[in-house]
């Protein structure tokens, strides 16, 4: 990546770590947010955005997506060559095998081929941005989300931390950034109040979640700007606003 200022189009896959629905609407979630900031939401943030360095956007990310929804259907909807790529996968392919550490961990396995699968026809040309966004886990490396219904899988975070092991590994290969969404989120899951509940925008600014695994409009900010300064640390700088 080199500091001269940008221009392109921005494509967001993955599953609901970049969506809008749990931020409490359109233009609330992590990757509507990194290509145009909510002024009314985050003045500190006008024009920290990829819009003002004159990005298109084309945003993929659906709920529920695993690995496999990434290559099938995400990919081949890339309307055009992108300048800059972010990508949340690998979540929901464990928590499909929720309990079962054995088959969560085979999961995992199959969710790093299929990002490295990504990475490899996204970086075809040599040109593309790309940033890799380890798994968050709102247990707090407890294993246990009290005010959801599940029981406890004490498993559950040893198997998120080797998934995200992996994930950096494939990304170091292909040159692309990783941006630490697990890290930059611990301690704001139970370790802050209950991630079960289900307000977009709850009055605890601490709680990065809602509905057990989404991220709420706090979330959601955070997501971004954890891809921002990884975009920044990797030597991207935006275009200066007038």
């Amino acid at each position: 990546m080199n500091g001269r200022p940008a221009s392109g189009v921005y494509v967001a896959l993955g599953d609901s770590m970049s969506i809008d629905a749990y931020a409490g609407g359109p233009g609330r979630g992590a990757a509507s947010l990194l290509h145009r900031n909510r002024d009314e939401d985050f003045p500190e943030w006008s024009a920290k955005d990829l819009d003002s360095s004159g990005f298109a956007a084309q945003l993929l990310a659906f709920d529920g997506a695993t690995s496999d929804d990434v290559v099938r259907d995400q990919l081949p909807r890339i309307a055009e060559s992108p300048t800059l790529v972010t990508i949340t996968m690998g979540g929901n392919d464990l928590m499909t095998f929720y309990g079962d550490t054995a088959a969560a961990r085979s999961a995992a396995d199959r969710a790093a081929s299929a990002t490295d699968e990504v990475l490899t026809r996204l970086s075809a040309d040599g040109r593309c941005r790309i940033v890799v966004s380890t798994v968050y886990d709102p247990s707090d490396g407890t294993g246990y989300v009290p005010g959801a219904a599940l029981p406890p899988w004490p498993e559950g975070p040893v198997v998120v931390r080797e998934l995200n092991s992996a994930l950096v590994e494939i990304a170091h290969g292909h040159g692309a950034a990783v941006a630490d969404v697990h890290a930059g989120f611990w301690g704001h899951g139970v370790g802050s109040g209950d991630p079960a509940q289900p307000d977009p925008r709850p009055a605890n600014g601490d709680l990065w979640y809602c509905g057990v695994i989404e991220p709420n409009a706090w979330g959601a900010h955070q997501i971004r700007s954890i891809w921002w300064q990884a975009l920044v640390d990797n030597g991207w700088q935006p275009r200066p606003s007038p």
